[in-house]
């Protein structure tokens, strides 16, 4: 069984943080890996207190989060073999318990990447603003067009070959990270799939679709990276 590591990006999650840490299955799991990303409440020592690593990005950025865990597992596991990386949210939307459904197309089925599709699964209401729901439409539909790439979501909820995160060359460090990497796998014909997870309300205020300026932003950040990499 490789082995699977879990990279949480986080800014101010101190309600929630522990709830998604004590959920993901450690059995199943290397190590839970959450990146602050210049929080000011107490989410580090939520983080300490429940058991993960915890590193520090002071960087404002979802990408930037994420790549200083990817940083981190460089230096732990240079080239790698089979390892597995996971993606999650630490605002407690997603089901951290699902990992291994989302884990199961790599290590049954030789998948590169799998995206855990919020539209596949089971929302629950108001667990997706309508901008959101429209974005992720509006965005899947130009890859499929553009990149002949079919997905049904751009949810971060994701597992793909350590291996192939180091081939993707990830650089994005904020709206366009999930887009770039689906992109980037279908223009480097990875082998992809999509499981159905369920959502709920998260915990605490979007930073993103919470705010005018944020769901701007990020649709704006989405769209550019679409046509970018064409």
């Amino acid at each position: 069984m490789p082995l699977v590591y879990v990279v949480i990006p986080a800014q101010n999650e101190e309600q929630s943080i522990g709830k998604v840490i004590n959920d993901i299955p450690k059995d199943f799991v290397k190590e839970i890996i959450v990146v602050d990303n210049g929080s000011t409440d107490n989410t580090a020592k939520e983080v300490l207190k429940n058991g993960a690593t915890l590193l520090q990005e002071p960087k404002a950025g979802y990408g930037a989060a994420c790549l200083k865990g990817i940083e981190y597992l460089k230096e732990k596991l240079k080239d790698g073999t089979d390892e597995i990386v996971v993606f999650i949210d630490g605002d407690y939307s997603d089901y951290p318990e699902q990992i291994t459904r989302v884990v199961e197309p790599v290590t049954k089925n030789n998948f590169d990447m799998v995206i855990g599709s919020r539209a596949l699964g089971n929302k629950a209401r108001n667990s997706m603003m309508p901008q959101q729901i429209f974005g992720n439409w509006l965005a899947t539909f130009l890859i499929r067009i553009l990149y002949d790439a079919r997905f049904t979501d751009l949810g971060p909820f994701r597992a793909i070959k350590y291996r192939s995160l180091l081939t993707i060359g990830m650089k994005d460090t904020n709206y366009g990270w999930t887009v770039e990497m689906q992109l980037k796998a279908a223009k480097l014909k990875l082998k992809f799939c999509e499981v159905p997870v369920d959502y709920r309300v998260r915990i605490g205020e979007s930073k993103v679709s919470g705010t005018i300026k944020g769901s701007i932003m990020a649709g704006y950040k989405i769209l550019y990276t679409i046509f970018k990499y064409m």
